[in-house]
């Protein structure tokens, strides 16, 4: 009998910590419930051939131009996105629709602060009408300079220190009014690369219209031409939000990210 008390004991009084979400995740948690949980999220996912890619990139580097593979991503879904409008359409309230028509490429960005690991979202307006080392070097600055030298990191810092209350008032109005939506967020599309990890592919929220999960680029054995041999590969994940983008044209959005990725982006390059 006193060992089935200790026991109950033991079990109704577990070890637990309990503490506050880190006010610097706020502004991921606010994405995701405000945004992400309206969405009706589908998924549709290709296999892309990245030869082309890596050769360019490797012309590149004897050129003594860096460019990673996240800055031919972005460019080449921004190319996409600007000839496919569903998949820049965001849904209002009320059955109203609103297309974005500037493009912008939006990614998720690890920082330290404070000793500990947080995603910000980093931005590049107009992605498709600019050079890849251009692209390349605004990336880079998300992840080496100071957070203080960025602006946009800068606002999410700041965002997280307002009141809940106020946060959460303004990413509801931000749902209802396109434009105060903008100020919180100016993505048309969204990025999230967890191939330098290992993964093979990721489905992330809607938080947006379009969210692409990228994976590793890895060597797998494909028919090509009639012919067994290795190739480069990449799985690419789209996330979208069947509201206001069926699957036939978010099918035919990603098919041509595809054939960007796989050589097309060259007449695009300057």
């Amino acid at each position: 009998m006193i060992k089935l008390q200790k026991h109950n004991e033991a079990f109704l009084e577990p070890s637990l910590s309990y503490s506050s979400v880190p006010r610097d995740r706020w502004n991921v948690l606010d994405l995701l419930t405000i945004f992400g949980a309206r969405a009706v999220t589908t998924h549709v996912f290709y296999d892309i051939d990245m030869g082309w890619e890596e050769d360019k990139r490797k012309a590149l580097e004897k050129a003594g131009v860096h460019v990673t593979v996240t800055a031919f991503l972005l460019k080449a879904i921004a190319i996409a996105q600007l000839n496919h409008p569903a998949s820049r359409t965001i849904l209002l309230p009320g059955l109203r629709i609103v297309v974005l028509e500037e493009v912008t490429a939006g990614f998720t960005v690890e920082r330290e602060v404070h000793g500990k690991p947080v995603v910000f979202f980093g931005e590049i307006e107009r992605a498709h009408e600019k050079p890849l080392a251009e692209i390349a070097s605004e990336l880079k600055d998300y992840v080496e300079k100071d957070i203080e030298q960025m602006p946009k990191l800068k606002e999410q810092l700041l965002f997280t220190r307002f009141p809940w209350l106020a946060r959460q008032l303004i990413f509801h109005i931000g749902s209802w009014i396109p434009r105060c939506r903008l100020v919180c967020m100016r993505a048309t599309f969204g990025l999230s690369s967890l191939g330098a990890l290992g993964v093979k592919s990721a489905f992330g929220p809607s938080v947006c219209t379009s969210v692409f999960g990228v994976g590793k680029v890895e060597d797998r054995v494909v028919v090509k031409e009639g012919k067994v041999v290795s190739r480069p590969m990449l799985s690419l994940a789209l996330s979208f939000d069947q509201r206001v983008m069926d699957g036939g044209q978010a099918a035919e959005f990603v098919l041509e990210v595809k054939r960007l990725l796989e050589g097309e982006l060259e007449k695009h390059l300057v």
